[in-house]
């Protein structure tokens, strides 16, 4: 007679932020460094490009490297469509185009690790939990801020940002058979609005545009912060990973900060570790007998 532990499935949330969520790549880094293997993903907006990145195969090294080159303002606009659509800022077909570079046309049956992403009808007023079909078109979902893209057409959906009901999708990945959540959240907190205020008081020349984009962000992200604690008291994740962003940390400047939030989701991830290890340990099931 034989004893053998059924390892427990680890679920990871990554949510929305815009800029801020490139700190995701920093914690997949060291999860990847610990050997601590990664069951099942679900993301949010910018937390959705991440997680669809990882799940995809490519390592946190390669996507390191490609979010570092693409932070330099040259390449970002290179993702801007010239003209303006009637219901956002910005059509996104660049940024499906540049998307597509990277995962083809993989749907979600292909991922290497299963795979979830967040987005919200605007027909319905439902949350979307996208699982199948092509990976690209739900990452166009995901990273719909409204205002800012152009809500995008699926099926019978109009589908937004994930965020505007659920930007921490902890319930989402715990649905998907995770019995370990680490749910990572890279949100401004209200506190951030004043930085806004500051920039815009400065009078700056060329900053109309991003203070918009960023005035929209901070708005949706509000009634998000609010709707994101109630769900995660729901969810319970296990770990709780809180980089330490701060408020400094925008729309404005985030890309060009890159190197810099990438390590602090580093360091926030490298201190979770142990409380990662032992929540690991607290939910293996009782021994069963093999004969």
């Amino acid at each position: 007679m034989t004893y053998f532990y059924r390892q427990p499935k680890i679920g990871l949330a990554l949510s929305g932020g815009g800029a801020r969520g490139l700190a995701h790549i920093g914690v997949l880094k060291v999860l990847e460094q610990e050997g601590i293997p990664i069951d099942f993903l679900a993301g949010t907006s910018m937390g959705g490009v991440i997680a669809a990145a990882y799940a995809s195969g490519l390592s946190a090294d390669y996507i390191e490297k490609e979010a570092l080159r693409m932070a330099r303002l040259r390449n970002l606009i290179t993702l801007l469509d010239r003209s303006l659509p009637r219901r956002g800022l910005v059509e996104g077909q660049k940024v499906q185009e540049y998307l597509t570079t990277y995962l083809g046309d993989k749907t979600f049956e292909e991922m290497k690790i299963p795979l979830s992403l967040v987005a919200v009808d605007l027909i319905s007023g439902q949350e979307v939990v996208l699982n199948s079909g092509s990976v690209v078109d739900a990452v166009r979902a995901t990273v719909s801020l409204p205002g800012v893209f152009a809500p995008f057409r699926l099926g019978d959906y109009l589908l937004v940002d994930g965020g505007v009901l659920n930007n921490l999708p902890a319930d989402v990945v715990r649905g998907m058979g995770a019995n370990v959540v680490i749910a990572v959240d890279v949100s401004t907190g209200v506190n951030g609005l004043s930085r806004l205020l500051e920039v815009e008081q400065q009078g700056l020349p060329l900053t109309q545009l991003p203070l918009i984009i960023e005035t929209l962000r901070r708005t949706v992200g509000i009634m998000e912060g609010q709707i994101m604690a109630y769900k995660l008291q729901e969810a319970n994740p296990e770990i709780l990973i809180h980089p330490a962003l701060d408020d400094s940390i925008t729309l404005l400047n985030g890309f060009s900060r890159a190197a810099e939030i990438i390590a602090l989701g580093e360091e926030a991830a490298r201190e979770a570790v142990p409380r990662i290890r032992q929540a690991l340990q607290s939910s293996r099931p009782p021994k069963r007998n093999q004969r």
